[in-house]
This record gives C-alpha cells, structure tokens and sequence, in this order.
C-alpha cells in the first residue's frame, strides 16, 4: 500500500478511535481514550475505550479492552498481523501487552510526556531485547486527541 493511502487510513480509523473515546467520557465518564483493533484485511475485530473506573479494573484501558475483544473474535491470544490505533500513547502495561499479542503496528494520536511508552518516556515497543517487534507510527491527529484530554481534565478541575 503506498505510504498517501497508508495515511488516509490511519486518519480514518483514528477518527473511528476518537468517537470512541468521546463515548468514554459522554458515556462513563472515563478519561477519553478510544481504541480500535483492525486486522490484515481492514476489518475491525475490536474495539473499547477505558473502562478503569467503570469496571473497578485497573488493567481496563481501551488498548487491553479492544485486544480483548478482538483475542475473542479471532478465539486466540496472538493479534498477529493486526493494528491498533488509539489515541493516546500506550503506557508501559498496554506496550507489553502489544508486545505479547504480537501486534503487528500501532498508530496513536497524542503522546504521553508522562507515562508514554512508545517513545515519549519509555520505548518498550522498540526494544531490541524482544522476540516480537511493533511498528509505531506516532502523532496521527495528536492535536485532536490531546485537545480532547485537555479539555477533559480542565473541566474535572474545574478551570475553563
């Protein structure tokens, strides 16, 4: 696929991610992230968006819960060949989990100056010492995503 399509479907389906993670927040009001599993042939075989304080589950960001759903859709543990797109930057726990599931690539949308593990603070996806490597492609609508979590925590704390 040539790299302009390439780009075209990432931004589709990092829209596909942030409509999810305006479900989170409208929804549950979860901290919005969206998350969206496609495989090989560009269908979405999962699909979430965090879920921590709803579910009392420290481990239900919207990465492990759309690999979740798409593990139960394929009935197997390994994501081989798939992409997940979401909108912020996987954190440590949701990089290895990738790494695990033997993700093929990752795209998200904001960094995380904090906890980002893609990158930003760690480069869990890239390190060498693992069997399973993960393309990562970086900053796809990041302004849309960060502005979305932005204006979440403003408004959680009240400033405008």
């Amino acid at each position: 696929m040539n790299p302009e399509c390439q780009s075209l479907d990432a931004e589709n389906w990092m829209r596909h991610a942030l409509a999810l993670a305006e479900r989170a927040q409208r929804e549950d009001d979860e901290i919005p992230v969206g998350a969206v599993v496609v495989d090989a042939d560009g269908n979405v075989i999962g699909e979430g968006w965090n879920r921590n304080i709803a579910e009392h589950d420290p481990s239900a960001h919207a990465e492990i819960v759309a690999m979740r759903r798409a593990g139960a859709a394929l009935a197997n543990h390994r994501l081989v060949g798939c992409t997940l797109y979401v909108t912020l930057e996987p954190c440590a726990m949701c990089a290895m989990a990738i790494v695990h599931a033997r993700l093929a690539r990752v795209v998200y949308g904001a960094r995380d100056p904090k906890t980002g593990a893609a990158g930003s603070v760690f480069d869990l996806l890239a390190d060498p010492r693992h069997n399973h490597r993960v393309e990562v492609v970086g900053g796809v609508l990041g302004d849309e995503a960060g502005g979305m979590l932005t204006r979440y925590f403003r408004a959680k704390r009240g400033k405008a």
